[in-house]
């Protein structure tokens, strides 16, 4: 009898052993996780400051890795202490090409993607970052980096223009249901923003918005399996 009560004491204890293991190794898990979670958010805060901050001896000597982790998912339009609204109005559209088995070359109208854009975030109390800046940025930055002549001189160059072609492939494969192309083109039509004035005079200023809008084609890019 007293062997057997021995016996479940022991086994008694070795549960509650067991028990307070587990809890102490979930207790260890947790806290591991939420101090990644803490040291990544604080990392990822000071990073956006140095890059929204005016130029340092930090933010200089620490340029690449700032760089690095900004471009191109984190990138803000913005400065600190000095914003830098957009002064013009940007279309940005893309049509694509497929090789039909007999060796013809269909090529897709345009599509407005800014246009698809706006329908998302006009009316919308919550409208998405994507829908927003996604593409807007994409191209801001791409310009800036190419300026007229759509040359990569850069690592970084050539990573903002495979980031503005996948994000248009991707809309136009959406926009298309899935039909396949191996070619896309994007075309961005810049209008000034048109002056304020009276009621009566927008049809006038739309018009030499219009007149003095700046139309940019950029080459054909092959749409590779990573797009």
């Amino acid at each position: 009898m007293e062997h057997v009560l021995g016996g479940a004491t022991t086994e008694q204890v070795r549960r509650q052993v067991r028990s307070q293991v587990r809890r102490h190794v979930r207790r260890r898990l947790l806290n591991t996780a939420v101090a990644l979670c803490l040291t990544t958010a604080l990392a990822h805060v000071g990073l956006v400051f140095l890059h929204v901050a005016p130029s340092n001896v930090v933010s200089q000597r620490f340029n690449s890795q700032v760089d690095a982790w900004i471009y191109p998912l984190f990138e803000q339009n913005w400065r600190l202490f000095a914003p830098d609204p957009d002064s013009v109005n940007r279309q940005i559209s893309a049509r694509t090409a497929h090789t039909a088995p007999d060796g013809s070359v269909q090529v897709s109208d345009w599509v407005d993607l800014t246009a698809v854009d706006i329908a998302a975030i006009k009316h919308n109390p919550l409208p998405s970052h994507t829908a927003q800046n996604m593409l807007r940025r994409s191209w801001t930055s791409y310009a800036e980096l190419h300026g007229g002549d759509d040359l990569s001189r850069s690592d970084r160059a050539v990573m903002m223009q495979r980031y503005l072609r996948n994000i248009a492939a991707d809309r136009m494969a959406a926009e298309r249901d899935g039909k396949p192309f191996e070619n896309i083109q994007l075309r961005v039509i810049t209008l000034p923003v048109p002056a304020q004035g009276r009621a009566d005079d927008d049809d006038r200023r739309t018009a030499a918005a219009v007149k003095n809008a700046d139309t940019r084609l950029l080459p054909w890019w092959k749409v590779t399996s990573d797009a």
